[in-house]
Parts: structure tokens; C-alpha cells; sequence
């Protein structure tokens, strides 16, 4: 096993440089070059540490040919509700934050809203399952409906809210990893 590039390669999913994992580790950037290179070995508390900035594990990052899982089930999805905020977050791909992409679905009571997001490199879609809802973007705004989609840079900063007397219930899907 290459650990070098096996740990180069987790870096690089979660769109970390080596100078901000070395940050986030209390580390040097050059003793995170090195490793990637094979040129130095880390310690088992350093390559934990290491493991947890970059949302892995000792046991999925030793794991040799894990299969791949392609099809979900509804019981493998997990919710999360803000009453504040007037919101469900329901992840329908477990563990999607560690992928290229993050698919959720968003159900908004009236009123609500969710939290928004800073502007990142990355890329957003949305379809409108049911119910209607306000995009806002940076200082646009947009009514989606159901059936209606929307696509966009996350370059600006977002968030959606329900401002009608009924829920809304929207696929969301971001590039990368943003809920």
C-alpha cells in the first residue's frame, strides 16, 4: 500500500492544500509534502490526527478494496431538524461529505429557512420536489416552484426560504460538499 499517495489522494477529495491540512494538523507543510511522497513516516497518533482532519479513519483508510456501494436504501438516509431555522436536512447518501458531491433533501415548514452558505469553489442544483420556495443569491433572488430547477456557481452567497403557507421539499445537490 502506498501511503503517500493513498493520504495525497483523501487530501485532494476534500479540497484541502498540504499547507491547510498542515494547519488544521498542527503540522508543517513540508512534513506533509514528505509523506506524500514517501519520503518520511508519520507516527500512528500523527497519521490518526491526520486521518481525522481529512474525515477518514484508521479502518476505511487501511481497507484495501472496500466495495463500493451503489444502491441506498430509505433507512440508510439520516435526518437533522433546525427548529430554529424551520428546516429538515435529510442525508440520502450516508457519508456523501466525503465524496465529489452531496445530495440532500431540503424540506422547508413556512417560514422556514436554511442557514446560509459562504461563497466556495464549487457548483449547486436543486430540483423542487413539492411547494414553492425563494432562492437568494448574493443580492438576486429567485421564486422556484415545483418542477423547477436551478444550477449555479456557488460564487455568491446563498440560501433558500419558504415563504408561502406550505412546505417545500427539495432535491439539493452540491460540488462539493457543503451541508
Amino acid at each position: 500500500m502506498d501511503i503517500g499517495e493513498k493520504l495525497k489522494q483523501l487530501r485532494l477529495r476534500t479540497n484541502l492544500t498540504q499547507e491547510e491540512l498542515a494547519t488544521r494538523c498542527d503540522l508543517s507543510k513540508g512534513f506533509i509534502s514528505q509523506l506524500e511522497r514517501n519520503q518520511s513516516s508519520p507516527s500512528i497518533a500523527t497519521l490518526i490526527d491526520i486521518l481525522e482532519c481529512l474525515g477518514s479513519t484508521p479502518a476505511e483508510f487501511f481497507r484495501d478494496s472496500a466495495p463500493e456501494q451503489v444502491h441506498y436504501r430509505q433507512g440508510d438516509a439520516y435526518a437533522s431538524e433546525d427548529e430554529e431555522l424551520g428546516h429538515t436536512i435529510t442525508w440520502i447518501i450516508p457519508s456523501a461529505q466525503k465524496n465529489e458531491m452531496e445530495p440532500i433533501l431540503i424540506n422547508l415548514r413556512p417560514g422556514g429557512r436554511t442557514q446560509a452558505h459562504d461563497p466556495h469553489a464549487g457548483e449547486v442544483f436543486g430540483y423542487v420536489l413539492s411547494g414553492a420556495a425563494t432562492l437568494h443569491r448574493g443580492k438576486q433572488a429567485w421564486k422556484i416552484k415545483k418542477g423547477d430547477s436551478i444550477y449555479y456557481h456557488a460564487s455568491l452567497p446563498y440560501y433558500l426560504e419558504n415563504h408561502t403557507a406550505h412546505n417545500a421539499s427539495i432535491l439539493w445537490v452540491s460540488s462539493p460538499p457543503s451541508f
